[in-house]
């Protein structure tokens, strides 16, 4: 069974979900093999063997983190010379995807970005036009090398004792043209983050301005979910385009979405529609969003959400 080469995303050492997606789906395909980039792998390396990591491939050199994004494509190509695997999973997020490029041409491979699934044969499989056409594609030359969408596959644990091999990589002068010279952390709320959340409580247009905002907050922070927004009430001004759920924005698969004077339009439920129960709050009975919800309240939101909070707030 070939390996299935899976670039771990990490932050500061810490599993992002989509890596759990990752090896999740690797299983399906063949041997998990993660690959980890930079420090902090000591304090990861259970998770990895959580989700079913067979092997992990560790260049835990800290000047492979001091450069954008070409390092990692350079070791992966190197480790599809040397392991010969049957495939290289990334997240297609804006680094994974630019990892999948660069690694594409190095390796003279095709590349399938935006996967919402791969079937047998690395035949991948994408959501278009929002979600209305289904497309399937596959790479005819060299390894695949496929980004897939970050909450498109469940994780699923399956324990496992992964092999560990150091590796290193020579970098070029290529390699280090871009140069990382400074690092701010952005100062974290108390909330989860929004594509990792269980439950996500969204607003739109109807919400009506930023400073109404806080009806949506406050239902969030009384279940202990993040805070998503339509592209509509972004693009008003109303809340942080970072937060925008939907076909430009971030797609979102919590336990739970709660989907507050949202009309339904066809480009945000690309971003959460394999949400597993979704539930909308909207005046307008024959609002799209109904159409793919498992609970619906037709009512008004000022006066339904807060009500919804008081009681969640009761039952704690």
């Amino acid at each position: 069974m070939a390996e299935i080469l899976v670039l771990v995303d990490h932050v500061d050492g810490e599993v992002k979900k989509v890596t759990l997606e990752l090896l999740t789906l690797a299983r399906r395909l063949g041997e998990p093999a993660a690959v980890w980039v930079g420090p902090g792998y000591e304090g990861a390396k259970d998770k990895l063997a959580e989700y079913g990591a067979a092997k992990v491939y560790v260049a835990a050199d800290e000047e492979l983190t001091s450069y954008v994004v070409a390092p990692k494509a350079a070791l992966l190509a190197q480790l599809v010379q040397s392991a010969s695997p049957g495939a290289v999973l990334v997240s297609a997020t804006g680094e994974g995807k630019e990892v999948a490029g660069r690694l594409a041409v190095k390796t003279g491979s095709g590349v399938l970005t935006d996967v919402v699934d791969v079937a047998e044969g690395f035949v991948g499989e994408h959501s278009i036009f929002g979600g209305a056409i289904i497309a399937h594609a596959k790479v005819t030359k060299g390894t695949p090398i496929i980004a897939v969408r970050p909450n498109a596959i469940a994780p699923e644990a399956a324990p496992a004792a992964p092999a560990e091999e150091q590796v290193s990589v020579t970098l070029s002068d290529a390699d280090k043209a871009a140069k990382i010279v400074e690092r701010v952390v952005q100062e974290k709320g108390e909330r989860p983050d929004l594509t990792e959340a269980a439950i996500v409580v969204s607003g739109g247009r109807g919400v009506g301005s930023a400073e109404n905002f806080k009806i949506i907050e406050d239902l969030a922070d009384a279940l202990g979910g993040a805070v998503g927004a339509s592209r509509a009430a972004t693009d008003a001004g109303w809340y942080p385009h970072q937060f925008q759920v939907g076909q430009t924005g971030k797609t979102v698969s919590p336990q739970l979405y709660i989907a507050v004077g949202i009309s339904g339009a066809i480009q945000h439920r690309a971003g959460m529609q394999t949400s597993k129960t979704i539930v909308a709050i909207n005046k307008d009975p024959e609002a799209p969003i109904f159409e793919l919800v498992d609970y619906g309240v037709v009512g008004d939101l000022f006066q339904v959400a807060p009500q919804l909070t008081e009681e969640i707030k009761k039952r704690k």
